[in-house]
């Protein structure tokens, strides 16, 4: 029997791809940018093949995830104001099996949980219109969004006189959820918790 990838040489194995199409050693030549011959004679097109040669290699490793059932789960830990929490996200580059979203259903609470803690007292706000925009809101309107959806995650920004936290609140699959290319079935909102009187930069 051959040898099963584990998630982290499978995040090895994206990378390292990501990587070759990046420096043109991987390219899918049959990409048309406009479906016109006359047109496409006259366009670059370098940069789209090696875009599309990845989205490629990136479908057949979600294929093998799916087909040999290997989790997108990895384990975060976030440490801030003396605090600390582990917690499951699914990598940016790898797919969510039904398993993981159950695992990332059973931990929203504690994410919950530790984000209310560690921002209490911060000023709360909304990012909309892909986080170019900003909505003050207060710690109900985030618990009604909590209330709609099904798993969270965080990053933290901080330096010596700065902090921001982000809490996404998702819905369906994290991977169509990160690129706002799954709605409606698929989403997130993103609340950003910054000191009082300032402004989110995440």
């Amino acid at each position: 029997m051959s040898k099963l990838y584990t998630t982290e040489e499978l995040i090895q194995i994206l990378a390292a791809e990501r990587q070759a199409c990046l420096k043109g050693k991987r390219l899918k030549l049959e990409v048309p940018v406009s479906g016109n011959p006359v047109i496409d004679q006259f366009i670059r097109t370098d940069g789209l093949q090696k875009f599309t040669a990845y989205q490629d290699f990136k479908a057949a490793i979600h294929e093998y995830q799916r087909e040999h059932q290997i989790s997108g789960i990895v384990w975060k830990e976030v440490k801030v104001k003396g605090k600390s929490l582990q917690y499951p996200e699914v990598d940016t580059e790898l797919i969510a099996l039904t398993n993981d979203l159950e695992v990332l259903k059973f931990a929203k609470n504690s994410i919950l949980e530790f984000w209310y803690e560690v921002t209490d007292g911060m000023d709360l706000y909304l990012s909309f219109n892909n986080s170019k925009q900003y909505q003050q809101i207060i710690k109900l309107d985030v618990e009604r969004i909590a209330q709609r959806t099904e798993w969270a995650s965080l990053w933290k920004w901080e330096n010596s006189s700065f902090l921001e936290m982000i809490l996404q609140l998702g819905w369906g699959k994290p991977e169509e959820a990160y690129y706002k290319r799954g709605r409606p079935r698929s989403g997130s909102e993103y609340v950003h918790a910054v000191n009082p009187g300032n402004r989110p930069i995440g």
